[in-house]
């Protein structure tokens, strides 16, 4: 049943004019509603993302939602432009392309922090051939 349903990330914030200031102007996102103290965004093929205040925003050491893009060095080469700083992460394994994004396992990614020092991720899947 659930396999069927559309799924959102809820992403926790400490301090949400700052993590909007972040979200739409380093990475140019536009509000879809401000709600319940919190501020939805929409992507693409009908997702979106909730940033709700918590004082428990930046705790995980875990990615909390990546985009699924079509040219992660291209997204990261515009996203530096705009101030973003992307996460170096030695010890993992894979190819290191120009621009940081590593390839493994039939993927290249990218990953940074955001205002409220979660870890959001950029994700392009690669052709099998």
């Amino acid at each position: 049943m659930l396999q069927a349903c559309p799924m959102y990330s809820y992403i926790p914030v400490k301090d949400i004019a700052r993590a909007r200031r972040f979200y739409e102007g380093q990475l140019g996102l536009r509000a879809k509603e401000e709600t319940n103290g919190g501020v939805v965004y929409e992507f693409g093929g009908g997702t979106a993302a909730f940033l709700y205040p918590t004082p428990n925003a930046g705790m995980s050491r875990a990615s909390q939602a990546f985009w699924s893009v079509q040219d992660v060095d291209a997204e990261i080469q515009t996203l530096k432009a705009r101030g973003v700083q992307f996460e170096q992460y030695d010890d993992m394994p894979g190819e290191r392309s120009a621009q940081g994004a590593i390839t493994a396992g039939g993927a290249k990614a990218a990953w940074f922090r955001d205002s409220e020092g979660n870890i959001m991720a950029l994700v392009q899947t690669l052709s099998k051939d």
